[in-house]
């Protein structure tokens, strides 16, 4: 018979080694220039994680951004937009672009900047200096003042809610050229100068007539710009039931503390745009927003409203694959995972963590697999007793209550191996920054190194590790039977049935972002 430690010392020798060192201090694996901007840009925030600040992570993205072609920069650009649904990174990747390739970045800009949030967003990070430059120039501005006098007077509008800079800052930096006399009242408005009030659209007329006092029929203008008015409960009805679906989402606790649920109808009327499917598609909305949602609920608010958020949750996560075959998914439960998953922001952080988002995800995956193992893990794998029927905000805050310790994403694998038991499919949700393993012998990480143990006794089996957090490593090394993918938009469920079904390529995620046609 063979020596068997013989073949073992072989098999260790073919790990893939790994040069890299994550921000915990410990062995990792690097992705690729392409592979590394994409999951930057579709976890960053730049609100400062556990292990780094915000100004570490901007200059992670801006030097990422640098290292791959132009072509490469515009698809993923296109791509962390309208798949990853984020806004910051998108805008930072495009004014990159408008340095290193004027005609592409005109060519993908309407792509990129699709609302007025975007566009200050990206003439900020513009004048920041971050990227290189501290002015508009040329392209950039004229791109600037095409969306400008593009946009309709209802998205003017609503870009006009916040700072920093305000649209009005971003008219006196542009100076667009506007078409009718409609528009030049408008853009006169807007930047506090004398205008015309007969000249300007219907919409402004509205809102100010009612600021004035001589209407009592509410605008459908943003919620914001009605918030310190003194509306009535019945005018804050109306504003309920003119609504969008994220305009209500984020605006439960002040209509109710505004007595607009005290009249008959209102809180059957929001709670069914809140579980309408295609309201929900139409406002990309992300599981991890009504999260945040339910986690800042009034507990006065109707309970009509808290389920409504509850059908709209499992509807948000209604593409997660019913997967064949056996199936272990294991969510990050340690120490690093209660930090927000959106970053630190003065004033604005998020009561969502890492852990809650991981805690999601593992609770989807089991309500689609209802006889999927469920391994949390920091140290070592800890026991979760999870109902597949329950809420999938249930199971995500039973996960979520597990949480501190060290990183150890070996754990469930060992723990599998173990057992004996080699699933055909093995999500991970992390933050990718183990440590436990630092002072390890070998080439590889331990992760890999279990990985390894396991394909030995199922060599069809596939790991899936989704990233949650703009740190730049992996624990598992890319290959054919292994696929890193970051973020946590819904996309990420479409992402792993194709790479289960075989639909994705050798070079997996990168593959999908080389495939967005400009």
């Amino acid at each position: 018979m063979a020596n068997k430690s013989v073949f073992a010392s072989l098999a260790g020798r073919l790990l893939p080694r790994a040069t890299e060192t994550n921000a915990a201090g410990a062995k990792a694996y690097a992705y690729g220039a392409e592979h590394k901007l994409t999951q930057l840009a579709m976890t960053g925030t730049f609100g400062g994680g556990f292990y780094q600040d915000a100004q570490a992570e901007v200059s992670a993205m801006v030097e990422a951004a640098m290292a791959v072609e132009p072509l490469f920069l515009a698809q993923a650009a296109v791509h962390v937009r309208e798949k990853g649904h984020m806004k910051d990174t998108p805008a930072l990747l495009l004014a990159v672009l408008s340095a290193r390739d004027p005609a592409l970045f005109a060519q993908v800009f309407g792509r990129v900047v699709t609302s007025g949030k975007v566009l200050r967003g990206f003439v900020q990070i513009l004048r920041s200096g971050q990227t290189g430059r501290k002015s508009l120039g040329t392209r950039p501005k004229a791109m600037v003042q095409h969306w400008l006098n593009s946009a309709t007077d209802a998205q003017l509008l609503a870009a006009s809610v916040g700072n920093d800079p305000s649209l009005a800052d971003v008219i006196r930096m542009v100076h667009p050229k506007p078409e009718t006399a409609e528009r030049a009242a408008f853009y006169a408005w807007l930047i506090g100068k004398p205008a015309d009030t007969a000249a300007l659209p219907a919409l402004v007329q509205d809102l100010l007539a009612f600021r004035a006092g001589a209407s009592d029929i509410v605008p459908d203008v943003p919620f914001q710009m009605l918030a310190d008015l003194p509306l009535t409960p019945a005018q804050w009805a109306e504003v309920a039931r003119k609504g969008s679906w994220q305009m209500l989402r984020q605006g439960l606790n002040m209509l109710h503390r505004k007595g607009a649920f005290g009249l008959p109808g209102v809180v059957d009327h929001v709670a069914g745009v809140l579980r309408d499917p295609a309201r929900i598609r139409g406002a990309k909305a992300l599981p991890y927003q009504l999260l945040a949602t339910l986690k800042a609920l009034s507990p006065e608010v109707d309970a009509k409203l808290r389920a409504a958020l509850h059908d709209a949750m499992e509807l948000s996560v209604a593409n997660v694959p019913v997967l064949s075959g056996s199936l272990a998914v294991c969510p990050d439960v340690s120490g690093s995972m209660s930090s927000p998953v959106t970053g630190y922001r003065p004033g604005a952080t998020t009561a969502v963590r890492c852990i809650d988002v991981a805690g999601l995800v593992a609770a989807a995956v089991l309500r689609k697999n209802p006889k999927a193992r469920v391994l949390p893990f920091e140290v070592g794998v800890r026991e979760a007793r999870l109902e597949a029927r329950d809420t999938i905000l249930t199971n995500a805050a039973k996960l979520a209550a597990l949480g501190g310790g060290g990183t150890n994403c070996a754990a469930p694998l060992a723990a599998l191996n173990a057992a004996g038991l080699a699933p055909d499919l093995v999500i991970f949700v992390s933050d990718n920054q183990s440590w436990m393993d630092a002072n390890r012998g070998g080439q590889a990480t331990a992760m890999m190194s279990e990985w390894t143990r396991l394909k030995t006794r199922n060599r069809a089996a596939k790991l899936v590790c989704i990233d949650l957090q703009p740190y730049g490593t992996t624990q598992a090394a890319e290959r054919r039977d292994v696929l890193n993918i970051g973020g946590f938009s819904d996309q990420v469920f479409e992402q792993i049935a194709d790479f289960v079904a075989g639909r994705m390529g050798p070079d997996h995620w990168v593959g999908q972002i080389r495939a967005v046609d400009l």
